[in-house]
């Protein structure tokens, strides 16, 4: 459906809502330094420089060091190619697990259905944060093992999306047609029902991606995800919290970066579900 939508219709909108604007540009400046910050970052992420350890904002460290001198503005950077990749590889295992499940289940209903919803509905259960770190915790406290851990948790939310799509698409006369031309479950499935599906997956996907990168943080925090020294948002919190009274920099330029991450795809995701929704237009 994204596809069909007029471009122009789509950059009047943003252009008009100021709040989906500042979201596209927070997103955009994201994306700008995950891609080229790690090139023009002026030190290495892991060298240490001790004689200048937690050096408060200055021409030379513009963020500061941290408690072993390490260049904060050159950490934040790495940590954004790092918190946007986790969060892209999680929301397409999510949302593509999630997507299958949920037509599946909305299609077919019955026992099919009531099995898939009732081991959502567990998997729902849950506080998101609180089965991650069960699930990290049960794999290792690896980067790789956070990508699981966190699709582990939020693959119901694209499969309730998509189930309720499908519940409704089904009734459709052209199914019906589909069905008595011949087409196959499987057929109908990717060709008919699938795609009527995409643009709920794409704004919850837009706006999940910003609870993604908080849940990706959070286990860095807590210990349970990216270990140091890794140039992790969470995991530089984390590190900068025992220096707070005399080294606020460590840590909140790093919860700055985390914070306006989430915003601005927040924002972006009001914007992009008004543009898709027509009933949710002004």
């Amino acid at each position: 459906m994204l596809g069909s939508l007029r471009w122009r219709d789509f950059s009047r909108h943003i252009l008009h809502n100021r709040l989906s604007l500042t979201g596209l540009i927070l997103i955009c400046a994201l994306l700008i330094l995950a891609i080229v910050g790690p090139s023009i970052a002026p030190y290495g992420p892991y060298k240490t420089d001790p004689i200048n350890k937690l050096a408060a904002p200055n021409r030379t460290h513009i963020f500061g060091t941290d408690h072993l001198g390490r260049d904060i503005l050159t950490r934040v950077l790495h940590g954004a190619q790092i918190s946007v990749t986790i969060a892209v590889i999680i929301l397409v295992v999510s949302g593509s697990i999630g997507t299958l499940i949920g037509i599946v289940a909305g299609y077919f209903g019955g026992g099919i259905d009531n099995v898939l919803m009732r081991i959502t509905d567990i998997f729902l259960a849950f506080p998101r944060l609180i089965l991650a770190m069960a699930v990290a915790a049960a794999l290792g406290r690896s980067l790789n093992n956070v990508v699981l851990a966190v699709a582990f948790t939020t693959w119901t939310i694209f499969a309730r999306l998509a189930r309720g799509q499908a519940m409704a698409v089904k009734e459709e006369d052209y199914i019906e047609a589909a069905r008595a031309s011949g087409a196959t479950n499987r057929r109908i499935l990717l060709v008919h029902v699938l795609p009527l599906c995409i643009s709920p997956v794409i704004i919850q996907g837009t706006i999940s991606m910003g609870g993604i990168i908080l849940v990706v943080a959070g286990l860095g925090f807590i210990g349970f995800g990216a270990q140091p020294p890794t140039p992790e948002w969470g995991v530089m919190v984390s590190d900068g919290r025992n220096y707070l009274p005399t080294g606020w920099w460590a840590c909140v330029f790093p919860g700055l970066a985390i914070m306006f991450t989430v915003l601005g795809f927040n924002l972006l995701g009001d914007g992009v579900r008004d543009i898709l929704d027509p009933r949710m237009r002004s």
